[in-house]
């Protein structure tokens, strides 16, 4: 039984973003992923026009002239959402905390997943692997593994993305397009992304609030580390200190970005201020120049 509060908070997701669901969003993830598997079918004659590299060797020099092998789409995808629900994710300056737009962002992707029929699956993590919910399809299904998104209570309060990836890896066996949603404010996992991005479709969904890269002047501050409950005084007033807290940041930012590249893996930069649709959009038509 899904509580009444948050099956408003489901309604209110499936409303607000319907029409972007149903006739923008869904046409572009279904372009952005079409032909991600291909099954052989059967062999037939060549005829002009043909790509070469599917002619079948072993049938032409038994019949003594070419035939191609034809392949048909396997149009059915496994999508996994990896949510990271550590307490770094309660933190917002703009509209809603970084942990409230993963989830809605989760959503969407299932909502469009099930307008394809596709199978949508569920890892919640901190440091553990707090909920996993094994790939299904249908809209009971999808409201379930939202339902679980927006009302998990967590268990710890860490990090541990290496854990989470490494868990994916032995549940899913077959290749997965998979959606990591997280701050990324986490250490030692590049190699568990480069291990993950060559067994699955691997695309993170980076989470940034605008105060993670810049701070107003607002005196002395004490900040809080969500994660470990440690605190430290900073004073805002300086000019200098603010220039190398930006400076840092950016740099952070940057080198994360470089990581994906360096182990090809897709990324979509999510900024809390701005609306998550356009880089979404963007990424999606990006993927479907490629295909």
């Amino acid at each position: 039984m899904i509580k009444k509060e948050i099956f408003r908070k489901i309604r209110n997701i499936h409303i607000r973003t319907n029409h972007m669901v149903n006739d923008v969003f869904a046409g572009e993830y279904e372009s952005a992923f079409r032909g991600r598997g291909m099954e052989f079918e059967e062999v037939r004659e060549y005829t002009p026009g043909d790509d070469i590299r599917d002619i079948d060797w072993n049938v032409t020099a038994r019949f003594g002239h070419p035939f191609v092998k034809v392949f048909r789409e396997e149009r059915e995808l496994t999508i996994m959402l990896m949510v990271d629900i550590s307490s770094s994710g309660l933190f917002g300056s703009y509209k809603q905390f970084k942990q409230e737009l993963a989830a809605e962002i989760a959503s969407v992707l299932a909502f469009a997943a099930t307008k394809n029929n596709d199978k949508v699956g569920l890892i919640i993590f901190s440091d553990n692997i707090e909920k996993f919910i094994p790939p299904q399809k249908g809209k009971n299904h999808v409201w379930r593994v939202i339902k679980e998104v927006l009302d998990h209570n967590p268990v710890s309060t860490g990090t541990d993305i290496a854990g989470a990836l490494n868990y994916l890896n032995k549940v899913i066996r077959k290749k997965a397009v998979t959606f990591l949603i997280s701050d990324f404010i986490c250490d030692n996992y590049e190699q568990a992304l480069r291990i993950t991005g060559k067994k699955h479709d691997l695309i993170s969904v980076s989470i940034t609030d605008p105060r993670e890269l810049s701070l107003p002047q607002a005196g002395i501050v004490e900040l809080l580390d969500a994660e470990t409950g440690e605190t430290v005084l900073i004073d805002t007033s300086d000019s200098n200190f603010r220039k190398g807290y930006s400076l840092l940041s950016q740099k952070k930012l940057n080198e994360r970005f470089e990581l994906f590249r360096s182990a090809k893996i897709d990324y979509i930069d999510i900024r809390a201020e701005v609306p998550y649709l356009d880089p979404i959009m963007k990424f999606f038509r990006m993927r479907e120049k490629r295909l």
